[in-house]
This record gives structure tokens, C-alpha cells and sequence, in this order.
């Protein structure tokens, strides 16, 4: 069985920014752990941060929370736990949190706590790329499982 890294507020652990979880469904979770090995990853506790936390999104290159507080190394240190971890398991693929300013795949949020969405990868979506890791957000859970 393949191991796949996944977002641990996916999984209904409470480490959302808010002190919340994002669960997936029951019925997906159950199809999930069918066809991988769920190995789950929060960068953002990793790398350091509390729950709950302020609110950060990406500014370029930089993480700034909402109180203009650079977490950057944060999110850099919370991305490389990540990547010693799929690489520990052997993880080729990860299903992440959409828009988040560390799991994020393909579209984030601006930096402008607007709720505006531009293209761009969270920090540990984009240093798993680098390092040839596949990244699905929840929204792609089909395509994932039908691969």
C-alpha cells in the first residue's frame, strides 16, 4: 500500500489556524485509507507555530500574519519537516489543504486578507514539488484516488 501525506486538518485534527479542522467526509476518509497509508503533516505546528494562531498568508516570498508579523521561517521550517517526513515514508504524493499559505496547491490567498485568491503554492507545496512530490488539494480527491 502506498503512503500518502495528508493535511492533518483534513483528517479532523483540530490545528487549523482557528483551533479548528477542515475533516473530510467519513465515506472519503474510509475510501482514502482503502487505496494509501494516510501519513499526516500540519507544516504550520511543525515549523513552531500555536494553535490557535493569527491568520498569515503569502506576500511573495515572505509569510506575514495578519498583525504584518513575518512567520516565513515558520513556514520554511514546517515545510522541511514535511519533506523529511514524505521522504522517511516514501510518500510520492500529498493531499493538502487548498489556498493555505503552506499547503496550498496551485491558487492561494494574496497576502491581502481579502479572501482573494491568486495562482501561487504554499511553502511546503512548493518545496515538495522541488522534490518531485505530487500534490492534490481536497477538491482533486477523484482525480488522486483514480490514479
Amino acid at each position: 500500500m502506498e503512503n500518502l501525506l495528508v493535511s492533518a486538518c483534513l483528517l479532523g485534527n483540530r490545528c487549523k489556524y482557528n483551533g479548528k479542522a477542515n475533516t473530510l467526509p467519513d465515506e472519503v476518509l474510509n475510501v482514502l485509507r482503502e487505496k494509501y497509508k494516510i501519513i499526516p503533516v500540519c507544516p504550520e505546528t511543525s515549523g513552531g507555530l500555536p494553535i490557535p494562531r493569527i491568520p498569515s498568508e503569502r506576500q511573495g516570498d515572505r509569510v506575514v500574519n495578519k498583525a504584518c508579523v513575518d512567520v516565513t521561517e515558520e513556514y520554511r521550517k514546517g515545510a522541511e519537516c514535511a519533506l523529511i517526513l514524505a521522504r522517511r515514508y516514501g510518500c510520492k504524493k500529498a493531499l493538502f489543504k487548498e489556498k493555505s499559505p503552506s499547503c496550498g496547491s496551485g491558487r492561494i490567498y494574496d497576502g491581502s486578507f481579502t479572501g482573494t485568491v491568486i495562482s501561487g503554492d504554499g511553502v511546503t507545496s512548493e518545496l515538495l514539488k522541488r522534490n518531485g512530490i505530487e500534490i492534490f488539494g481536497e477538491s482533486e480527491i477523484d482525480l488522486l484516488l483514480s490514479l
